[in-house]
């Protein structure tokens, strides 16, 4: 949607995602444990071996490791175009603080379990992403799928706690039906 939305208006993309193993980098222990418990870590311990619970409890962006560096890479930018900034690790309780008019400079998108299912049967092509680099892949997609169930289920707490935007994404909704609905809340 991120994409989409800035091709659209000309707006500049921040992904959060390509720039994680910059960040990881970027960190040290001292500052980032749970990142670095995580990377010392084999495929194995990290997606087979431990609960969806534990696995979402102790992940690193989860908890907003490396969010500083978010805001870093953000103040370099320059002012103009405006940008649209997207990921997962974009946390409501993190977000909020740094936002002028939040009602209408931020929305969460929140997969029903629907959406979740379909999307990761979609993206499950054997042999190709981590789950594969497991020793039981089938196990490693089940707590994966898990775990970002709770994460969903956290932010959609988050975010009505804070009274942040949501958009609900659902198996029914289209591609261009859903960018509508997040122009909308930009006011674009």
């Amino acid at each position: 949607m991120a994409r989409r939305l800035a091709e659209r208006y000309g707006w500049r993309l921040y992904a959060t995602d390509d720039v994680m193993a910059e960040h990881a980098r970027r960190t040290t222990p001292q500052q980032a444990p749970l990142l670095h418990e995580f990377l010392a870590m084999d495929m194995d311990e990290r997606w087979v071996d431990r609960s969806p619970d534990v696995m979402a409890e102790t992940f690193h962006w989860f908890h907003g490791e490396g969010f500083g560096l978010i805001v870093e890479d953000l103040l370099r930018l320059p002012r103009e175009p405006c940008v649209v900034a997207e990921g997962f690790r974009l946390l409501p309780h993190l977000v909020k603080p740094l936002l002028a008019a939040p009602e209408r400079q931020a929305v969460w998108l929140l997969p029903t379990p629907d959406f979740r299912q379909v999307a990761f049967r979609s993206r499950a092509v054997p042999g190709e992403g981590f789950v594969w680099q497991t020793s039981d892949p089938a196990r490693a997609a089940r707590n994966l799928a898990a775990r970002d169930a709770m994460f969903t289920q956290r932010l959609r707490e988050e975010t009505a706690r804070l009274r942040l935007r949501t958009v609900e994404v659902d198996t029914t909704m289209t591609e261009d039906d859903l960018v509508e609905r997040v122009a909308t809340v930009f006011r674009v």
